[in-house]
């Protein structure tokens, strides 16, 4: 990509990868640049998210973020808090986050997905106004939808290892799947 493709990105709205029941929809905090450049989520090569999903069991082999539509065979999709493609995180406004996060309400009452996974504490606090909120599944649901907030996949953050990472996405793939064998 060229930096006047990326510019050009700015702004942009990358479809949501979704269906009704999904066992979890991930969500993003933003697109970013590349992501809405190419269509496709967590496109940037640094992001973990891809090789974490594979590492903590949900995905057979390491998905490409062109192959994000295989994900819905696995009962997995992807959205994000706030629509439009910014180059980094922190150019969003906390105004943003909570009108993503009613946004999120409304597709989650219309989805059901068994589980919203918000990959992003910081983001989580402010789109759903919980300042206390913490990594690991949340207490409180979306009407029937559990909530757990995962790690940011980002090349950014680290504080976390992807080893790490790919341990708490694994535990949220665990309690999915016994949910899922409960049903």
């Amino acid at each position: 990509m060229t930096p006047e493709e990326l510019a050009a990105a700015r702004d942009r709205v990358i479809p949501d990868v979704v269906a009704a029941g999904l066992r979890v929809l991930f969500c993003g905090i933003n697109p970013g640049l590349l992501s809405a450049a190419t269509g496709h989520h967590f496109a940037r090569p640094g992001n973990r998210f891809w090789p974490v999903l594979h590492d903590s069991g949900f995905t057979p082999r390491q998905l490409r973020p062109a192959e994000q539509e295989e994900l819905l065979a696995y009962g997995l999709g992807i959205t994000n808090v706030v629509a439009r493609a910014t180059a980094r995180a922190d150019e969003l406004s906390a105004e943003e986050y909570r009108a993503g996060g009613e946004v999120l309400r409304t597709k989650v009452a219309r989805l059901r997905p068994a589980w919203l996974a918000v990959v992003g504490v910081t983001a989580y606090r402010v789109a759903f106004a919980d300042r206390t909120a913490r990594i690991g599944p949340q207490p409180g649901t979306l009407g029937e939808t559990r909530v757990w907030v995962l790690p940011n996949p980002s090349g950014l953050n680290a504080h976390w290892s992807r080893q790490a990472m790919a341990e708490e996405y694994g535990r949220l793939r665990s309690a999915a799947t016994e949910q899922s064998d409960a049903e």
